[in-house]
C-alpha cells in the first residue's frame, strides 16, 4: 500500500492535481488495481521519473489525461 500512496503522490505532484483526483482517475480507469497493484514487483524497481512517465502515458491511453 505504501507503493500505491507513493505513485499517487508523485503523479499528483507532476500533474498538478490533488491526490484525491489522481486516485479517482487511477481507480476509474482500472490502472490502480489492474496494473499498479499486480505489477508492484516490477514497477517498484523503476526510477521515479520512469514510473511517472509510464503511468502518465497509460493514463493518456485510458483517456484519463489529455494528450
Amino acid at each position: 500500500m505504501e507503493f500505491v500512496t507513493y505513485c499517487i503522490g508523485k503523479l499528483a505532484q507532476v500533474l498538478h492535481l490533488s491526490q484525491q483526483e489522481v486516485y479517482r482517475r487511477l481507480k476509474r480507469s482500472g490502472i490502480l488495481y489492474d496494473y499498479i497493484v499486480p505489477s508492484y514487483d516490477v514497477l517498484h524497481t523503476f526510477s521515479s521519473r520512469y514510473l511517472v512517465e509510464d503511468l502518465t502515458e497509460y493514463m493518456r491511453e485510458k483517456g484519463e489525461l489529455a494528450s
